[in-house]
């Protein structure tokens, strides 16, 4: 996922691996200390998108907008999803998940889709 923030130097965009709910929030680890995090706890309003690579060559992607927050919790349930999405061993509930990262969510306002073989060029919105 592409993230893109702003802060006093402007606007940034950072790639994040994420991973999601059931209510379209969106999750992933960050240091503390770079860039995007820091934005965050400043100016809460970020935007993103996902594109999905196939190889028929179809546009396949969401853009989106919302706001983010540190979640000071290490979410072993994050954690699980997290580490399977990476192909990894499932960590252990007395493991250090985040090894110095934080978690961030993002609870969109705004999503638009994008899927040329379906919709063309009119993307379908949906808003929260």
């Amino acid at each position: 996922m592409s993230l893109a923030t702003s802060d006093e130097g402007g606007v940034w965009v950072a790639d994040v691996i994420y991973i999601y709910d059931e209510d379209f929030s969106i999750y992933w680890m960050s240091y503390p200390n770079v860039r995007h995090s820091q934005a965050i706890l400043k100016n809460r309003k970020v935007a993103g998108t996902i594109t999905a690579s196939e190889q028929s060559g179809e546009e396949l992607g969401i853009q989106f907008d919302g706001i983010a927050e540190r979640i000071d919790d290490p979410r072993f349930d994050l954690a699980l999803k997290f580490y399977s999405k990476r192909k990894k061993l499932a960590p252990k509930e007395t493991d250090d998940i985040l090894e110095g990262h934080s978690w961030y969510c993002l609870k969109p306002k705004r999503i638009e889709l994008i899927h040329g073989k379906l919709f063309g060029f009119e993307k379908q919105k949906l808003s929260f």
